[in-house]
């Protein structure tokens, strides 16, 4: 199962570092190594929250997600995404931020850096929703109960969490968002209007993309419950005319919908978890391509890794990995935030993660360990009994 789902990621590793080295020499094949080293470090909890969304899709969908999805990673926000928004912060044509991109390096690196602060505030918002919505959701399961079954219960009040992050917001845009360094160090520049705006277009974006998902979710749901109830009733539905009650046809229909905008909200996250990785890069090349071949080949990695967690049931088996998961997007969103102004090492920023989910993972195994040992004293006690 290994080779099968991270052949791939292993193959186009193998072809992209010969590729860097016949490109750029030894030193393109160690930036492109460093690149793909960093971007795994920075996105092993993406990995864990896809896949938590992704094992609600069948097959067909995670295949999508290992190969359309790779393609949007890969090519559209580690190569395309930059030099869009080259496009729109310099005003120039996307051909022009192409040029630019390849002969003019600094220039490039500069532009880039200096959008910044809409990249993370409209990441960092997204991310803040997705963790707030988690922590504010009422669950059987708690991995800190002393801290998330309080939150659960104010998480009755509607909106909450928008409320909670719109105040992030304004705090952020009149502290953080004020005196930006300039690239090179000379000077500061307001940046309030522009991190309210992006800031806002992630909440938007967060409402929207996950409403949609849900809303679709919600009703495959409520069909399928129809479907069991009408399968456990007494025959009824057999002296019912032909056409009544949904069809077959519109059931997949439904379905199809629900796993569509389901894969949008994933590609939305998976972009929303690239931004970090795809600005920090530049303190490793300013060249767009090695960023691209070294971020991609980690990318890859991310994609077999959350499509190894679903098939391997690791989620269910190691209960607290979502709530570590979750966790680490609650630091990852505030570090962006504060990367607005302030620089934030990756390696500060890996660490948070790779500490969170190595946490949960532990205090799961602990939890297994006490369970099974509990079942066996009940099983010792039964035959006891019984005897």
């Amino acid at each position: 199962m290994l080779l099968r789902t991270f052949g791939w990621s292993l193959g186009i590793t193998a072809a992209g570092l010969v590729l860097a080295f016949v490109l750029w020499g030894g030193k393109g094949l160690a930036i492109v190594a460093i690149l793909s080293i960093l971007e795994i470090s920075l996105s092993f909890d993406n990995a864990v929250i896809n896949a938590g969304i992704l094992r609600k899709l069948n097959r067909f969908w995670q295949k999508m997600f290992l190969t359309v999805g790779v393609l949007i990673a890969v090519f559209g926000m580690r190569l395309v995404f930059p030099i869009i928004i080259v496009a729109i912060t310099a005003k120039l044509s996307p051909w022009e931020a192409v040029k630019v991109a390849i002969n003019d390096h600094d220039r490039y690196e500069a532009l880039v850096t200096g959008a910044h602060p809409a990249i993370a505030a409209f990441g960092g918002m997204f991310l803040l929703m997705i963790f707030l919505d988690f922590i504010f959701e009422e669950r059987e399961i708690t991995w800190l109960g002393w801290l998330e079954k309080p939150l659960a219960k104010l998480g009755k009040l509607d909106m909450l969490s928008v409320a909670i992050a719109l105040i992030a917001l304004v705090i952020v845009a009149t502290t953080v968002a004020t005196g930006v360094p300039v690239h090179g160090g000379h000077g500061t520049i307001d940046k309030a209007e522009t991190v309210l705006l992006a800031g806002v277009g992630g909440l938007i974006t967060y409402l929207v993309v996950g409403g949609v998902s849900g809303f679709f979710e919600e009703r495959l749901e409520e069909d399928e419950d129809e479907d069991d109830a009408e399968e456990a009733g007494d025959g009824e539905q057999a002296a019912q005319p032909a056409g009544s009650g949904p069809t077959a046809g519109q059931v997949a229909g439904l379905a199809g919908k629900a796993a569509f905008f389901m894969f949008l909200y994933l590609e939305v996250i998976d972009a929303s978890f690239s931004f970090d990785g795809v600005v920090g890069a530049f303190a490793i090349s300013n060249d767009i391509f090695e960023i691209a071949l070294g971020l991609g080949i980690g990318a890859m990695y991310i994609r077999s890794l959350t499509v190894f967690l679903v098939r391997k049931g690791t989620l269910d088996d190691y209960v607290y990995l979502e709530h570590g998961a979750h966790y680490a997007i609650g630091a990852l969103s505030v570090i962006l935030l504060i990367t607005i102004k302030y620089n934030v090492s990756e390696v500060i920023t890996g660490l948070v993660g790779v500490v969170l989910i190595a946490a949960s993972y532990w205090s799961s195994v602990v939890r297994n360990r006490r369970v099974g040992e509990g079942s066996q004293s009940d099983d010792k006690s039964e035959i006891t009994t019984g005897v």
